[in-house]
């Protein structure tokens, strides 16, 4: 699919059991990402390069961060302590919101399941860019970086 086009849209609940809504971030840029499951060596590695990259992100660029897998609350809830993660992580067990996204699909092995995936939604809740099948290290930077030249260009 080119960019932009709508992000579609979900109301699900964060590690705290809080409902989140792509409504809740109008107005402002979310890194969006999605992940297969919590506490697994790349998907730590993945929340852990945005845990460390937030402050930069949201100083740079005002975005926020929300992670996405089909885990129940209670994992996230022990995943995120874990790991001192400073953003929402939400759960989407029926993988609705997760096919809505495109995330997904065949895996290694012929074997379907969640893609490692992130998307950037500008503040009209358009998808500026996906990234596909993702390096979970250092994959905050890129994030940075591509999101402060979205904005200089949208500007």
């Amino acid at each position: 699919m080119q960019t932009p086009y709508p992000a579609p849209d979900f109301k699900l609940n964060d590690q705290q059991g809080e409902q989140r809504s792509l409504a809740d971030y109008r107005n402002q840029w979310l890194v969006l990402y999605f992940y297969p499951k919590d506490d697994t060596p790349g998907c730590t590695i993945e929340a852990c390069s945005f845990r460390d990259g937030r402050d930069d992100i949201a100083e740079k660029t005002g975005a926020e961060i929300i992670g996405i897998s089909k885990d129940d609350t209670a994992s996230h809830q022990k995943f995120a302590q874990n790991h001192r993660l400073t953003f929402p992580i939400l759960s989407d067990e029926t993988g609705q919101v997760i096919e809505a996204y495109g995330a997904w699909g065949k895996k290694m092995y012929g074997r379907e399941g969640i893609l490692r995936k992130t998307f950037i939604i500008d503040p009209a809740g358009q998808v500026r860019k996906v990234y596909g099948r993702v390096t979970p290290l250092g994959h905050a930077r890129q994030v940075l970086a591509d999101l402060s030249e979205l904005q200089k260009q949208i500007a």
